[in-house]
Formats: C-alpha cells, sequence, structure tokens
C-alpha cells in the first residue's frame, strides 16, 4: 500500500497521467501560443530547420563556387544578398550556413545536457565530498567567461566544425549541471521522496521515477535558451579564425571576411550578421515564453 502512494504521489505534476495533470499541460500550451513573442520565435526557427533541410532546392546558387564576372556586385533582384570578391551568392551562403550553425547549437547544448545533467543529478542526490568537488569545478569553470572557454578549449584541440561542438559543448557545462543539481536539491526535500527511501525504492528508481521529472521542465527551458547562446559562442569562434574554416559557408566566417569591406561591400557583414541576431533573439523568445508557460506558478 505504501509503494502505491509513493508512485501516486512521488510523479511529477507535469508527467502525470491524470486528467489534473492533462489540465495543466493544456494550460501550460494555451500560456505559450498566447505569449506572441514565443510563437513569432518558434515559427522563426522552424522556418531555419526547413531552410537547413531543404538549402540545395531553396538556394539560388553554389555557396562555394566561384563567379569571377558577377564578383562584388551590391544586393540586386538576381544577388539579393550581393557577392562577395569571390562573386559567390551571399544569400546562398547565409542558407547553407544555418546548417553548420543549428549544429553547433544544438549539438553543443546536447553535449551540455548529457554531461552537465548527469553529473548534477549524481551530485545532488548523492550530496557529499563528490558535490563538494563538483562545485568547485563549476566555480572554476564559471570564473572564465563562455567564448573565453571555448576558445581555450579549440586551441588545444585545433580547428574544425566537430572541435567547434565539442568546445561550445564543455564551456556549456556548469550551466547545465547548476540547474540540475539546483532542482534535484530541491525536489529531493519534498515527502514523497522520504516515503519513497522508506518503503525499500532504490536510489536509481527515486531518481528516474521521483526526481528526473521535476527536473525536465527547466531544463526544456535553459536548453532552448541555451541554443541560441550556443550559435553566438560557435559564430564568435569561428570570427576569431578558430573554428569553422573558409570556404564553408558559416555565419561567424561571413562576418570576418567582410569586416574588412564595410565601406565599399556594407552586405558581407550585414547578412549574416543579421542572421546571427535574428536566430538568436528568436531562440530567446521561445525560452521566455516555455519558461512562463511551464512556471507551476502560474497554474490556472
Amino acid at each position: 500500500m505504501a509503494s502505491e502512494v509513493v508512485e501516486v504521489t512521488g510523479r511529477s505534476q507535469l508527467f502525470e497521467a491524470s486528467p489534473r495533470s492533462e489540465s495543466y499541460l493544456t494550460q501550460s500550451l494555451r500560456r505559450l501560443l498566447r505569449n506572441r513573442g514565443s510563437v513569432l520565435g518558434g515559427l522563426f526557427l522552424l522556418a531555419l530547420v526547413v531552410v537547413s533541410i531543404f538549402a540545395p532546392l531553396i538556394a539560388p546558387y553554389d555557396p562555394i563556387e566561384i563567379y569571377p564576372t558577377e564578383a562584388r556586385q551590391a544586393p540586386s533582384p538576381g544577388h539579393l544578398a550581393g557577392t562577395d570578391k569571390f562573386g559567390r551568392d551571399t544569400m546562398s551562403r547565409i542558407i547553407f550556413g544555418t546548417r553548420i550553425s543549428l549544429r553547433v547549437g544544438l549539438i553543443g547544448v546536447a553535449i551540455a545536457l548529457s554531461i552537465g545533467g548527469v553529473i548534477g543529478l549524481y551530485a545532488g542526490y548523492h550530496g557529499g565530498r563528490f558535490d563538494v568537488i563538483v562545485c568547485m569545478l563549476v566555480n572554476i569553470m564559471l570564473a572564465f567567461p563562455g567564448i573565453l572557454l571555448a576558445l581555450s578549449i579549440v586551441a588545444v584541440l585545433g580547428p574544425g566544425l566537430e572541435n567547434v561542438m565539442v568546445a561550445v559543448g564543455i564551456s556549456s557545462i556548469p550551466q547545465f549541471l547548476r540547474v540540475v543539481r539546483s532542482s534535484v536539491l530541491s525536489a529531493k526535500e519534498n515527502v514523497y521522496i522520504e516515503a519513497a527511501k522508506v518503503s525499500g525504492c532504490s536510489n536509481r528508481r527515486i531518481i528516474f521515477r521521483h526526481i528526473l521529472p521535476n527536473v525536465v521542465a527547466p531544463v526544456i527551458v535553459l536548453s532552448t535558451l541555451w541554443v541560441g547562446t550556443a550559435i553566438l559562442i560557435g559564430a564568435s569562434v569561428s570570427f576569431l579564425g578558430l573554428g569553422v574554416q573558409p570556404p564553408t559557408p558559416e555565419w561567424g566566417v561571413m562576418v570576418s571576411e567582410g569586416r574588412n569591406y564595410l565601406n565599399s561591400m556594407w552586405w558581407l557583414s550585414t547578412f549574416p550578421g543579421l542572421a546571427i541576431v535574428l536566430t538568436v533573439l528568436a531562440m530567446n523568445l521561445l525560452g521566455d515564453g516555455l519558461r512562463d508557460a511551464l512556471d507551476p506558478r502560474l497554474k490556472e
């Protein structure tokens, strides 16, 4: 009987298969859809995903092929974002660059979540000396700005897309570890966790059955917000020449290539820079909307 009580009361309110939980999910979705900023950000990100998938069909030109006769052209109907000094179409390079930037953001966050999440779960639940050591290491990593830490990692690993994703992921671990750890510390103080321990549930069952569902909501919000930051860090590393290397069409590389021609070919840096700004802004809008929608204190 005690075990049944634990199973009922120990589930997260977000994932409970009861009418009350379904109402909560419905209310959360309704709040998200009422937030115009989050809807706009979500639609923009959905468009980016579609563009990245169908880039070869959408892009009017090859992003790497050189057309000397069309070099240095300003934005026109034939080249909506102009061309660079090699005659490459800027719009086509931005479209193909969407693939790379999204990969850096998503894979970087996946690396940070998989490593930081597991360590945060274990440290928050078990505590002890391991938790103290983890907190010390996290504080040391947080003493360095994210971009500086990513640059240091890339400098050790060497330039390249894969190394950039690894560097972005490692530099983002402290943020995910802290959020997961704090959520676990809060969740394990609930009465149903003590009841689960008394009833003989294993630590593994308690963590994955009763604590983990309480961690999902803040992790979803942080992941959405941090994808934009990861894209920005990856673009910054490439801008400084330690990330993706030319002629690969990547937004940070494109901004870097056009910085010496701002007076004569302003479009080379302006349009890829605008793509970075809009993508990060859309991620932040969607993340803010998810944070408000999943906040149990706003439950109707």
